[in-house]
């Protein structure tokens, strides 16, 4: 017999895919501050409010990486159904697992993913790289939760 699903299981973002989000930070953290030292250095203003975007942009990077890290959840999987957030052409990014038909593996464009197929012809694409979980066993608990809701 196999152990009761948990009621609430959170899939975050794999670390290289949060190093994107911050990189990206980083780089437009860096297009402003050369801006503002362009302006500040051109109408003669005082050099403080550098030091103070700098200071701004250094607690958005941090709260930027806690909120990453610790708050964003991608794939919620509960007892009544699923959510997906943040996955790009996810299609439908929620619904009830009795509305869930079945879970397949499949490689879109060579992509390892999890595809949710709904009794009303709709998909779920979960692209498990964006996840900071084993693949295999992301899938082992999608089936897991599809069939505690069967029984």
């Amino acid at each position: 017999m196999s152990k009761p699903v948990p009621a609430v299981t959170d899939y975050r973002l794999a670390p290289p895919v949060m190093a994107r989000f911050v990189g990206a930070y980083l780089i437009v953290f860096a297009i402003v501050m050369l801006i503002a030292t362009v302006l500040i250095a051109s109408i003669d203003v005082n050099a403080d409010l550098l030091v103070v975007l700098l200071a701004v942009g250094l607690v958005g990077l941090f709260g930027l990486g806690w909120w990453l890290r610790a708050r964003l959840v991608v794939v919620r999987l509960t007892t009544a159904g699923y959510q997906v957030n943040l996955v790009r052409g996810a299609g439908v990014r929620e619904a009830r697992w009795s509305e869930v038909e079945d879970a397949v593996a499949a490689s879109p464009r060579d992509i390892d993913c999890v595809v949710l197929r709904l009794r009303t012809g709709g998909t779920t694409t979960i692209p498990v790289e964006v996840l900071a979980a084993d693949k295999d066993d992301f899938a082992r608990t999608v089936k897991r939760y599809l069939q505690a809701a069967k029984r």
